[in-house]
């Protein structure tokens, strides 16, 4: 088996707030959907698989762009979201965080029966995953998530995640069905991390004679981790800097939503409606659904859709991210009475954005965004932990006047 990749992420503790959770349910579930409309249920797992993807994910939905709370909150938000429309989407969610994590089995079989799928082998495979990455990987984590993914056709993926209490740091690691050739024998693409002193890998290609002789352990050299080839290390700081994003991806976005030359485009007619600030979470989210892998590499970039729920980069715009919610669950609905003309407009706006892209020379005003996008925060009922977005005491909001 190659296993998709994996992802190192500092500890948050808390929880995400009520007024964060239900919207994270909404727009994660409606994208979902939209993925399922355009590309099938398999892209679905493939994109669950992708370290990257699933961070700018988590990014989109509003939770901090860099921290291991992503990986609980986009999950429990997912599993109330798809399982309700499970029969109609095709794709179930078992496991959990901590207890829940125990009912996959029970859940996988109850799935399997409704579907006429392998139980034995999904619950296998399920524990299989668990126990390489919590054992046979001994790395320093302890695993205390297991999400299992599973479609109408048997597919999988899974998404779980452990903790190590001494460095504060949370490892996420990413699995794939279709990729599985053995799991006894490097079923890993990757496992990224700084190395935790001396790591012992029993699923090494060099470990063979060790898994056949179990006795010869102690002699064994552990062998350290596994080629890199999927790497997403995020930093402990929470503010983020012109080396977490990429700069003229993002500015294209920006030019887009806010520049009234750039969007007199034709395909935007149908979304004319939205305001700029909408168009742009708009676009990020439509890359979301729409992007190759190659566009997720900056996941930090996807928190310019809708804010963070710690403030970083901004506060969470909740007026924007209702009217996002708004606009893509009406676009899905539509087209599944057969009127795709407006799913077809915001799968648009990823094209358009990458057209501007070609061309588009950043300048440095990267902090500038930030700056701007706080100061108007409470035109669009910003929120965070802390509170709500005030109007500036001593200057008002500005324009995004920001590259050139």
């Amino acid at each position: 088996m190659k296993r998709s990749g994996a992802a190192d992420l500092p500890l948050h503790g808390g929880h995400v707030p009520y007024w964060l959770s239900e919207r994270m349910t909404q727009l994660g579930g409606a994208i979902i959907e939209s993925l399922v409309f355009h590309y099938g249920p398999s892209e679905v797992l493939k994109r669950l698989s992708d370290p990257f993807w699933f961070q700018a994910f988590g990014a989109v939905l509003g939770m901090d762009w860099h921290s291991s709370g992503i990986t609980t909150s986009v999950m429990g938000a997912l599993k109330r979201a798809l399982n309700p429309k499970a029969a109609e989407l095709g794709i179930y969610i078992c496991g959990g965080k901590g207890i829940h994590s125990r009912n996959t089995p029970g859940e996988l079989l109850k799935i399997s029966e409704k579907q006429g799928l392998n139980a034995d082998a999904l619950i296998r495979s399920s524990r299989l995953t668990a126990r390489i990455d919590n054992n046979a990987i001994q790395d320093g984590f302890q695993l205390y998530l297991h999400s299992f993914i599973v479609t109408r056709s048997g597919e999988w993926a899974v998404v779980q995640q452990g903790m190590n209490e001494s460095t504060q740091m949370a490892r996420r690691y990413h699995w794939l069905s279709s990729n599985i050739q053995s799991f006894e024998e490097e079923p890993h693409t990757s496992i990224y991390g700084h190395n935790q002193g001396l790591i012992l890998n029993l699923t090494d290609k060099a470990a063979a004679p060790t898994r056949n002789r179990l006795l010869d352990l102690t002699r064994e050299n552990p062998a350290m981790m596994l080629k890199e080839v999927q790497m997403l290390k995020m930093p402990m700081r929470h503010e983020l800097q012109t080396s977490d994003v990429n700069l003229k991806r993002l500015g294209s976005v920006l030019a887009l939503a806010h520049e009234t030359e750039v969007k007199n485009f034709e395909e935007l007619i149908l979304l004319k409606d939205l305001g700029p600030r909408t168009l742009q979470a708009m676009t990020l989210v439509s890359e979301v659904i729409h992007g190759t892998p190659s566009r997720f590499h900056d996941p930090a970039r996807f928190s310019f859709a809708h804010g963070g729920k710690d403030g970083h980069p901004f506060p969470v715009l909740t007026k924007v991210y209702d009217e996002t919610i708004a606009t893509l669950k009406h676009a899905v609905d539509k087209a599944g009475i057969g009127h795709s003309d407006k799913v077809q407009a915001i799968k648009k706006l990823s094209q358009i954005a990458l057209e501007i892209e070609k061309d588009f020379i950043p300048n440095d005003n990267f902090d500038k965004i930030i700056e701007t996008e706080r100061a108007n925060a409470f035109k669009y009922e910003g929120r965070t932990v802390f509170g709500k977005s005030k109007k500036p005491k001593d200057k008002g909001s500005s324009q995004l006047n920001l590259f050139e």
